[in-house]
């Protein structure tokens, strides 16, 4: 869109339309982080209530992800057609509302068919704000906001886990899935009222009225008005917004971004989804591990920041390597932490690296893409990467079941971070430093 204006693109300040919608982004990507974790802050509480083993609990883990995969892939290509924000109402509705009913499952099947629901609503919100943030932010500041609107995800993840250590003891469960659904829903007026649609989306796909509702945008960011909408190049005739994904230009970024993604989740949805549950089992108390989950997302917001931070720097695919390399490096040596004073620190540096680099991923792709498919081209890319966060939770159940060892389970989840951190650092876009 920046070829509308004279200016440079470091002299273009952020107005108040743009620190609004940045603010209800940041909440729903917390809303996500809430909606995700807090089966895993219930689990040791769900699994006693119906009667549930590590392997049993690893589907409901995994059939979340599934919806959130099916979510990116298929609901969340809809915002470029659609527009991003009525997809993120629809994603929050979608998700409030079956978190709400998911307190209600009596047996496994309910409880895996709620946590599919949600997912559909989860994975199309990730894709979608991350999209709308990249396109509002339209000085060189973008890669820095995309990551912070996504660190909303780990403070959603502390708060929750608070919250939960309070709830679960002295209200049950069920209670907690009650209070997040009902946040959620209630956060879809908020968002109505003041997130604002991606400029970009109106130039460029130009749907009834786009002209008018784009100078509304402009007025608010101190743009001057357009007289009329720009031509637009019909690049897409004859081609699917996925094909375009494999175009000579895209397809072997294309495919690096899901491989890395593939990885990273795969290492991810290991930790977040087995810490609680591995605490418990180690002795500890239901309070305690889910302290150590909050613990390890508290590190992730403060990576997350720095990593936007470090990426205007030093470059967005150099500080992504360097992070999954030291998740590698912790995970590796996670024995000779086992049992010491420094194991919550150890956790805290794990969320600090992983999630990191792993939120880095998301700004590569709404940085690869053009407006045309970007949600399109974000969503396929998490939608591919979840499907290594739908198998670690499964093989991590099997592995646990099995009898193996803490650290011999870590050690073999941090393969993927060293695999996502050479494939990212290798990456072959030349327009991602």
């Amino acid at each position: 869109m920046l070829q509308y204006f004279s200016q440079d693109v470091s002299q273009i300040k952020m107005t108040k339309v743009q620190y609004f919608s940045i603010a209800i982004c940041f909440l729903m990507s917390v809303l996500d982080g809430m909606d995700v974790l807090v089966l895993s802050y219930c689990a040791p509480a769900i699994a006693q209530d119906l009667n549930l083993g590590a392997k049993t609990l690893g589907v409901v883990f995994s059939a979340g992800l599934i919806g959130m995969a099916v979510g990116a892939i298929f609901l969340a290509p809809y915002a470029d057609k659609f527009g991003r924000k009525k997809l993120i109402l629809v994603s929050a509705f979608i998700m409030g509302l079956s978190v709400l009913l998911t307190a209600f499952s009596e047996n496994i099947f309910q409880l895996v068919l709620m946590r599919v629901i949600s997912g559909l609503g989860i994975g199309c919100m990730l894709a979608t704000t991350a999209t709308l943030t990249s396109e509002n932010v339209l000085n060189n500041s973008k890669d820095f906001w995309v990551s912070l609107v996504i660190s909303g995800y780990p403070v959603g993840a502390v708060f929750s886990g608070y919250i939960a250590a309070a709830v679960i003891p002295s209200y049950g469960w069920e209670s907690m899935f009650i209070l997040a659904g009902l946040v959620t829903l209630l956060t879809i007026p908020l968002a109505s009222f003041f997130l604002t649609e991606s400029p970009q989306f109106y130039l460029k796909k130009q749907p009834l009225g786009a002209l008018e509702k784009v100078n509304k945008i402009f007025i608010k960011m101190n743009f001057k008005t357009l007289d009329r909408l720009p031509s637009v190049e019909l690049n897409l005739v004859n081609s699917t917004p996925f094909s375009q994904l494999f175009t000579s230009k895209y397809k072997v970024s294309t495919l690096q971004l899901w491989a890395s993604l593939f990885f990273a989740f795969g290492c991810l949805y290991f930790l977040i989804s087995w810490i609680p549950k591995l605490a418990t089992d180690a002795g500890l108390s239901i309070e305690l591990a889910i302290y150590a989950g909050s613990i390890f997302n508290v590190g992730a917001f403060f990576g997350i920041i720095l990593q936007g931070y470090f990426s205007s720097k030093i470059g967005l695919k150099k500080t992504i390597s360097i992070f999954l390399l030291l998740t590698f490096l912790l995970m590796a040596s996670f024995k000779l932490f086992i049992g010491t004073d420094v194991l919550l620190l150890v956790y805290f540096l794990l969320g600090f690296s992983l999630q990191g680099g792993f939120v880095g991923l998301y700004a590569v792709a709404a940085r690869l893409y053009p407006t045309e498919f970007k949600t399109t081209g974000v969503g396929w890319a998490i939608g591919m990467g979840r499907v290594g966060g739908i198998l670690a939770p499964l093989i991590g159940g099997l592995f646990i079941s099995m009898g193996l060892s803490l650290s011999a389970n870590f050690f073999i989840f941090s393969i993927p971070a060293l695999l996502a951190s050479v494939i990212t650092y290798f990456m072959s876009s030349k327009d991602i430093t």
